[in-house]
């Protein structure tokens, strides 16, 4: 299964590193960035998801929500956002489903780094699917997807 642009997104609730579980549904009239990472604590995660917290500002100033998804658990999502002070959810697919759902399994069943915009009325925007995962969508360009459904 692949998810295009134009797409409804496939709905999910997983549980965070809060505690609690979050759905796509509890964003519903905002956009959504739904980064798709393969570890926590791995040099270049590490290095994309605080490139997007410490930008968090600029996704925020369009309403947006990011929303970071890999296979680990809540406790390695709680190790890992307490360490680098995310201020945005870590979501738990220990069973890979939401991934499957997205299409970001690779063919070892290893979920890609990969990231969807979704907008408020669940609609996917933007689709990127990394083959290998060595560099990361830049915010700016994030932004700027962002900026462009509010016109």
């Amino acid at each position: 299964m692949s998810i295009s642009i134009g797409d409804a997104a496939p709905a999910f609730a997983l549980a965070s590193n809060s505690g609690e579980t979050v759905s796509l549904a509890d964003f519903h009239g905002r956009p959504v960035v739904v980064v798709f990472y393969p570890g926590d604590d791995t040099p270049v995660c590490t290095r994309q998801l605080n490139t997007y917290n410490d930008d968090l500002s600029q996704f925020e100033a369009l309403n947006a929500q990011v929303l970071a998804i890999s296979a680990q658990s809540v406790d390695s999502h709680q190790r890992f956002s307490t360490k680098h002070g995310f201020k945005f959810p870590l979501l738990a697919d220990t069973d890979k489903a939401v991934a499957g759902a997205y299409g970001t399994l690779g063919p070892l069943g290893f979920p890609r780094r990969s990231i969807f915009i979704i907008d408020g009325e669940g609609v996917v925007r933007y689709v990127h699917r990394a083959i290998a995962g060595l560099t990361f969508r830049p915010v700016s360009e994030l932004v700027d997807v962002l900026a462009s459904l509010s016109h």
